[in-house]
């Protein structure tokens, strides 16, 4: 199984202990993750899947972005093609933003942009569709890729979640 942990910089502490714990377990199962690298969400997830030597598809805008050593980074003509489909306004961004936004189609289809993963763990303020996980949602809700949206759900909503993802 393939899940993307990925969600706000600013997401709440208790909420990346929960996203940590989820890595661990779905590690330990032998699940990967993939995520893309950026403070907040994304290292609490990468956090727990590293705890339990998990596999992971790290997924950068750049060589060493966020000082994270994944090999997997910048964007192919293909991606960003794909990419700027769903981006509310993609003329206005510049190479850079291109790449970030990009690498949100690799999160959520695989380097080969044909492999979808099984579904989206994430946290955005209020559940909204917002910044970059925005963009990553936005892909997955095209490919009707399930979305758990830990911003829109109560503490007894997400433990139920969590609970349906396990194998």
């Amino acid at each position: 199984m393939i899940y993307t942990g990925i969600g706000s910089r600013e997401t709440p502490p208790d909420i990346k202990d929960k996203m940590t714990s989820l890595a661990r377990y779905m590690a330990s199962w032998g699940h990967t993750l993939r995520s893309g690298g950026a403070p907040g969400a994304d290292t609490a997830f990468e956090r727990g899947c590293v705890n339990k030597n998990g596999k992971m598809e790290i997924y950068l805008p750049f060589r060493g972005f966020n000082k994270n050593e994944s090999l997997l980074f910048g964007s192919t003509k293909e991606a960003r093609l794909l990419t700027s489909k769903f981006h509310p306004n993609w003329p206005n961004l510049g190479c850079t933003g291109r790449d970030f936004m990009a690498r949100n189609a690799y999160q959520v289809l695989g380097l080969d942009l044909k492999t979808p993963t099984d579904f989206i763990v994430c946290w955005t303020p209020g559940g909204k569709v917002v910044g970059g996980t925005g963009q990553a949602l936005r892909i997955a809700d095209h490919y009707r890729i399930p979305i758990f949206n830990f911003g829109s759900m109560s503490l007894d909503e997400m433990d139920k979640a969590i609970t349906s993802m396990l194998p």
